[in-house]
């Protein structure tokens, strides 16, 4: 790796430089490669952003994204940059790490110190395996359900788990990590200004007094939210903006999360409104499922018309698996959220939207293995590359995002600092 994380943040942040970075959810190996092959041809960084669901320890049960612990999960991002020669920089990074921020944690309601202790031993983990990033996030907290945390809380948890970081990396002789803090919890809304500036400046002030270093990226509420496979927040161009501005001030980086399926009139202000990345993960997910669906609709008309001998049941097996896994339910809106797995399954176009939007959970599941064997193999006989049709789908979305971020060229630019 030729650039620190920090010093395209510097690059973008303290020159003034008109580029919005992308954070890509690592949903499924067909997007690393689509990630990889991109970055190699635009010159531009990749930046994966793993939450602790995705991609965790094996004593924490693994992730759901293809089995990943955060050695595999770095052993195969070398391994599928090196086969597509891909020689620039990208980064591990940590979304949403901290205490409760494994949905069973949550669940069980783990006492405070016990999820602190978990959420620590998963970031010793992070560093071991070599990310470049972490995301300090103790705001999920199953005792205050449906509150606000209190900033205090927020600021001891962050200063703590930092301290921490630190205090273990040196210990063991790490490479150096880039800190990113704050969340994007607030239900869609807007980040106060007054707040914003406040948590930045006594955050800043209690890091130095402990010697301890300042984060890269600090998470503003641009208005964005995501719900079954839209955004259904109000971005607000003039109050990002003004995130942007104060986060500058004080050397950092405006974070936004919740990113997906934002239009291209919204992604082409974020480099001019100061916002200095934006994260995207679920929408990745969509495009690729639907992407699976088409293939699975071809299959089914070449069986229709008798030029293929059997046809496999992919799409009845992923929409089942999807349903039983319920992870569809946290991305559901209001009108739908109480909803049951009887209702759903006779609701055939919400049932369409489920499975969009939660397909990649499912991709690893043993029946939705096997009708994905019977379907790849019999449109490769026919003559269709299925794979390839995968990542390219995805490729069209984060080529265009990065297209509207001014990405392309990116490393070149930095690497000339």
């Amino acid at each position: 790796m030729k650039n620190s994380l920090k010093k395209y943040v510097d690059y973008i942040v303290k020159n003034n430089n008109k580029v919005t970075m992308l954070g890509i959810g690592p949903m499924s190996p067909n997007l690393i490669q689509a990630c990889f092959e991109l970055g190699r041809d635009l010159d531009m960084p990749i930046m994966f952003i793993a939450s602790r669901n995705q991609v965790d320890a094996d004593e924490f049960g693994a992730g759901y994204v293809n089995g990943w612990d955060q050695y595999r999960f770095a052993a195969d991002l070398k391994a599928i940059a090196d086969k597509v020669s891909f020689g620039g920089d990208y980064f591990l990074c940590r979304d949403h790490g901290g205490p409760w921020q494994r949905d069973a944690e949550r669940t069980n309601h783990l006492p405070e110190a016990e999820a602190m202790k978990l959420a620590r031993k998963s970031y010793m983990e992070d560093m071991n395996a070599g990310f470049d990033l972490l995301h300090i996030d103790p705001t999920k907290d199953p005792y205050v359900m449906g509150k606000v945390i209190d900033i205090n809380v927020v600021l001891e948890r962050t200063v703590d788990l930092i301290e921490f970081c630190e205090e273990y990396r040196k210990e063991n002789n790490l490479a150096e990590v880039f800190y990113e803090v704050g969340t994007e919890e607030t239900n869609g809304g807007l980040t106060s200004l007054e707040t914003y500036e406040n948590f930045i400046k006594t955050l800043s002030q209690r890091l130095e007094d402990k010697g301890l270093p300042q984060p890269v990226f600090i998470v503003g509420q641009t208005g964005t939210l995501t719900r079954l496979t839209q955004n259904v927040g109000h971005f607000n161009e003039v109050q990002s903006h003004n995130l942007g501005e104060i986060a500058a001030r004080y050397g950092v980086g405006l974070k936004e999360h919740n990113g997906d399926y934002l239009p291209d009139d919204i992604l082409l202000k974020h480099p001019g409104l100061g916002i200095t990345a934006m994260n995207v993960a679920p929408a990745y997910g969509t495009i690729e499922t639907r992407a699976y669906l088409k293939l699975h609709e071809v299959e089914k008309d070449l069986a229709a018309k008798g030029l293929i001998s059997n046809c496999s049941s992919f799409t009845t097996q992923l929409k089942k698996e999807c349903v039983l896994s319920h992870k569809w339910k946290k991305w559901m809106t209001e009108e739908h959220k109480n909803i049951t797995d009887e209702e759903l399954l006779k609701n055939e176009e919400l049932l369409q939207v489920v499975c969009e939007l939660s397909g990649h959970y499912n991709y690893e599941k043993e029946s939705v293995l096997r009708e994905k064997e019977i379907m790849f193999k019999n449109l490769e006989n026919f003559g269709i590359t299925p794979n390839r049709y995968l990542i390219n789908k995805i490729k069209d979305m984060i080529q265009n995002e990065a297209e509207c971020f001014n990405m392309p060229g990116l490393t070149k630019a930095v690497s000339a600092m």
